[in-house]
């Protein structure tokens, strides 16, 4: 599909001044075009961060904004990596006055008719966090399914078990401030380690969370699906990410402790 293709059949819901979905995109070829006009024919607005790009995609999503007002795009001088293109649309958004993002993969395997049922959520909800809860299906490899209930399973711990459904699914609406607070405190969360790391802290800052089953679709090569996870390296970055987390887990863990048999307010660091 080419951008010229890739406009929504039907007109897209009213602004949105509060709420906004956004996308990060790393060459992730055409399949970004359908991407973004399925998540406009849902949502009005769609904002893109291309994060270094070098497949020519910049070009073309900067031509469908250029025809549809509700279709926003920012285009990074070089790959920084997922959270750090997430975090770049995030204080965008603030500026702009939006309370919340919605964060959505550009690869095809989110399911963008969830999009107003997620937002609809988190409007009832604007303190919290609404996470997609995958559902997998035959497309989904194993060796990745058993390794997301890993780290499931450390992120529980990580969170006296806040209720966090799954901490790698990037199907999610997050309230705009406290994440951005969270990141800037920060100096991780920038490449893979993103989406683990965001539930976490912001479980720990008491932004409690709200889980929603959502599909998730690995896309074949024939079908246009780009994958660039590597197993050992981003399984390294896990790795790595976990033992910071526990760490801060043990400093908290008295101040955690005593919130959840007191239920005080939350504890802000």
């Amino acid at each position: 599909m080419s951008a010229a293709s890739a406009s929504p059949a039907m007109a897209a819901p009213a602004p949105s001044r509060s709420h906004l979905v956004l996308i990060p995109s790393y060459d992730t070829g055409a399949r970004v075009y359908q991407t973004v006009a399925e998540a406009r024919a849902q949502w009005t607005p769609v904002w893109v961060v291309v994060d270094g790009s070098r497949d020519g995609t910049a070009e073309g999503l900067q031509q469908m904004a250029a025809r549809d007002a509700g279709l926003r795009v920012f285009v990074l001088p070089h790959n920084q990596g997922k959270g750090a293109a997430v975090l770049h649309g995030l204080q965008q958004a603030q500026a702009a006055g939006f309370t919340h993002a919605l964060t959505m993969d550009a690869d095809g395997q989110h399911p963008a008719a969830l999009i107003g049922a997620f937002m609809q959520a988190s409007a009832a909800r604007p303190e919290a966090m609404v996470l997609g809860k995958p559902v997998f299906d035959a497309s989904a490899p194993l060796l990745r399914v058993r390794g997301r209930k890993v780290s499931n399973a450390w992120a529980n711990l990580e969170t006296l078990n806040a209720g966090i459904g799954d901490s790698l699914y990037g199907f999610r609406v997050y309230p705009v401030a406290a994440l951005i607070e969270v990141m800037r405190a920060n100096a991780w969360m920038r490449r893979f380690d993103f989406d683990p790391e965001a539930v976490v802290r912001l479980a720990w800052r008491g932004v409690k969370p709200i889980n929603l089953d959502a599909p998730v679709k690995y896309l074949t090569a024939e079908e246009g699906g780009v994958s660039h996870f590597h197993y050992g390296r981003d399984n390294a970055l896990l790795t790595w990410m976990h033992a910071r987390l526990m760490v801060g887990f043990v400093l908290r863990l008295p101040a955690l402790l005593w919130r959840r048999l007191t239920r005080r307010p939350p504890f802000q660091r």
